[in-house]
């Protein structure tokens, strides 16, 4: 695969955006895996830039309980972006190893800085998309896709204001949980979204087929996976676990047809947490649909 772009991995051991800890872990639990391996089996030149530097809870200010620990967040996805965007700007394609989901903010503004809006696919149990005023928790890990679209009243300084993804363009796939402020403002910026009932309706191709549609375009066009959208039998290592996620089969067939629509651009990988992980299961499945994405098959 010599015309692919060089995969270059990004370490964000950020964990401020939820509450349990064991996510700024995941980076590692990732690169003890065979992430390596199994991209060096597809002929894909590998370039591991290390971890971004980020704040720790035990020093950091909460400041808000609404946005707890908002400008610490910020401050390290400023650092996550300036890797992001020049890995982009270089010719790579980034590939984002979390810690919690908070980190997509510093993804996404990098993409947009180096490439104008684009698309995502946002692979969640959860919307990610409440604000502080509708915040059940007060944890930026829930709201880190409101903050890409403009709607949470944040941004990374140095970076050019939000929105940085193009609306049109957001599939969610997999959903199972939202919050009553998150229905609101899917409806409101008409957001594309394929809950766990739309898969069990008319199946994970048929979905996926219409998500890569959606998101599929100029800029750039991002998976942001959580490894929570995953059924906790087959990913228990996840800080947010919700009973009734993809199978084994599901979450690589989505991966798999992503390759096979060759639209991506960059990647993130989120809220693998080893220390309520089984033998590092949730971290090696992460590893496997990473390389199904950028085009591992069976045959």
């Amino acid at each position: 695969m010599t015309s692919s772009p060089p995969v270059t991995i990004i370490g964000a051991p950020l964990d401020l955006g939820q509450e349990r800890r064991g996510v700024d872990m995941g980076p590692s639990a990732l690169r003890c895996s065979d992430l390596y391996q199994r991209l060096d089996a597809l002929g894909l030149e590998v370039r591991d830039l290390g971890n971004v530097g980020v704040e720790l809870p035990e020093v950091a200010a909460t400041h808000d309980e609404r946005a707890r620990f908002l400008p610490a967040i910020l401050a390290s996805c400023r650092q996550i972006a300036d890797v992001v965007a020049s890995a982009v700007a270089s010719g790579g394609l980034p590939l984002v190893l979390g810690g919690d989901h908070s980190i997509a903010m510093g993804t996404l503004g990098a993409l947009h800085s180096v490439r104008g809006p684009g698309g995502v696919l946002w692979l969640d149990a959860h919307g990610d998309v409440n604000r502080p005023e509708t915040t059940p928790t007060g944890n930026v890990h829930g709201m880190p896709l409101a903050a890409a679209l403009g709607r949470a009243g944040f941004a990374v300084e140095g970076l050019q204001p939000p929105p940085w993804v193009d609306p049109a363009r957001v599939a969610l796939v997999g959903v199972r949980t939202l919050d009553p402020g998150e229905k609101d403002l899917i409806k409101d910026l008409g957001l594309t979204v394929f809950t766990v009932a739309d898969i069990d309706r008319r199946g994970l191709a048929d979905v996926m087929r219409e998500a890569i549609g959606v998101i599929a375009g100029d800029g750039f066009v991002h998976l942001s996976l959580d490894m929570d959208a995953c059924d906790p039998e087959i990913a228990p290592g996840v800080g947010t676990p919700v009973r009734g996620g993809l199978s084994y089969r599901e979450a690589h067939l989505a991966m798999e047809m992503l390759a096979e629509a060759r639209v991506l651009t960059s990647m993130e990988v989120v809220e693998v947490n080893p220390i309520l992980d089984v033998a590092n299961t949730t971290g090696m499945l992460a590893a496997e649909l990473i390389a199904s994405a950028l085009g591992a098959r069976i045959l």
